[in-house]
């Protein structure tokens, strides 16, 4: 792609480059027993020597990027205050249809009250066969592949199944404000303008829905992907704010959760601030078209100087973490426990050539430890400064500690979780890694 300076392609989109906004009218037709689709609102539909017509046209402009189908459909229908909701299925695919329809409501719950108005009167989701498995947003009309959706088998009662219909609705319903309201500049890094920011939406929608355990295994799992993916990239890993279309291990993985940790540190309330800025300032409104750089502006305006590192690093630079749960440590004391816990950070800056060295850095970074009072039981989360290297904290406690957690929300990109913790084994005497 384009570099992110080169102003020339800032008026053309990431999307397509033979027009900008365009009004939408499309007649299909398909078959006497199937329906077919295109964006927009059905106008008319006829038969004519054997052929069944459809008239679709939009009311709002969008961009030049729309698909069509055709099948043998079955329509459930619902509605959110005055938007239609409809979901076109292949009968006997009825598993997950109230989950698909829970998840847009609740998505476009979040996003109209926290980001903009929906600018269309209808959502529309599409089953398609395993040919392949993704779902796509296009205006008001979301194709989605039977294998991740309508015959996915998803288990409620399970504490580590993740509901993937209900975020991959989400995540397709967000690109309806990320990609088909503002559309990023055909330069390095807009794509974190659709995908990145469609993830964001997605994983703060289903932390309403499913709370913070839910999402903390999610992030651990993503975390994983990305330090795995990384690890295999075969040009050269760039920073999210320069990230290329087919690095999807940064803009999905990396990208969801420095936006989940920017919403932790710096409030959900700022960031969404910030990106209904971005919105307003943008939406519908090109060329020429944002890029990257341009919702770092609007981020930057909503953050503290304080946590201002939190958009370098997160952004513009490569930022590992290999922090450790070196030692833990209770004695009683009256009124409870002295809890005594021995850290080690270590902060890692990645060059962005091809080589991509890791230098040690230096840190003064917020970084949280839990304190657990069983397996499940936070009593104690606390936002500490930390410097590199060994740094030796004394916390008076009420309850026995179960464990110890740093970073426990996986805000933090962090080579190996799994010795951020340690265990106290009955509540009191010392603990060390071997």
């Amino acid at each position: 792609s384009n570099p992110i300076n080169d102003s020339a392609a800032y008026t053309d989109n990431v999307f397509t480059h033979e027009a900008d906004f365009i009004t939408f009218d499309a007649t299909v037709s398909t078959t006497p027993d199937q329906v077919a689709v295109a964006p927009g609102y059905l106008q008319r539909e006829w038969t004519d020597k054997g052929r069944r017509y459809f008239h679709y046209k939009m009311d709002t402009k969008i961009l030049n990027f729309y698909s069509f189908l055709s099948a043998r459909y079955s329509i459930k229908k619902d509605t959110w205050k005055n938007i239609n909701i409809e979901i076109y299925y292949h009968p006997g695919h009825e598993y997950n249809l109230d989950r698909m329809i829970s998840s847009i409501k609740k998505s476009l719950d979040y996003y109209t009250a926290n980001f903009s108005p929906y600018q269309h009167r209808q959502v529309r989701i599409l089953e398609f066969p395993r040919y392949s498995t993704f779902a796509q947003s296009f205006p008001n009309t979301i194709p989605f592949s039977e294998g991740i959706g309508f015959i996915a088998n998803i288990d409620d009662s399970s504490k580590d199944n993740l509901d993937y219909v209900f975020y991959v609705t989400a995540h397709e319903v967000a690109h309806q404000w990320f990609a088909h309201q503002v559309a990023g500049a055909n330069v390095e890094g807009s794509n974190l303008l659709s995908e990145t920011l469609a993830q964001y939406g997605s994983i703060t929608v289903m932390e309403k829905q499913y709370g913070e355990e839910k999402i903390r295994k999610f992030l651990h799992i993503e975390m994983d992907n990305y330090l795995t993916a990384r690890s295999n990239e075969a040009e050269k890993e760039k920073p999210l704010a320069y990230v290329d279309a087919n690095q999807g291990y940064i803009l999905y993985q990396k990208g969801g959760i420095v936006m989940h940790a920017l919403g932790k540190y710096i409030g959900e309330e700022n960031i969404n601030h910030a990106l209904s800025t971005f919105i307003n300032r943008y939406a519908l409104k090109a060329p020429p078209y944002p890029t990257s750089l341009d919702l770092l502006t609007c981020l930057r305006a909503v953050t503290p100087d304080s946590l201002q590192y939190l958009i370098t690093d997160g952004f513009q630079k490569i930022i590992i973490y290999d922090n450790e749960v070196t030692e833990v440590h209770a004695s009683k004391t009256t009124g409870g426990y002295l809890l005594n816990v021995t850290l080690d950070i270590k902060k890692f800056s990645v060059a962005t050539d091809d080589q991509g060295k890791e230098k040690l850095i230096p840190c003064n970074d917020y970084i949280d430890l839990a304190i657990y009072k069983d397996k499940n039981t936070i009593t104690q989360l606390i936002r500490y400064k930390l410097k590199d290297g060994i740094t030796k904290l004394s916390i008076p406690v009420k309850d026995k500690v179960y464990k110890v957690i740093l970073d426990p929300n996986a805000l933090l990109i962090d080579k190996k979780t799994t010795d951020n913790e340690l265990k106290l084994d009955a509540g009191e005497g010392k603990v060390v890694k071997k």
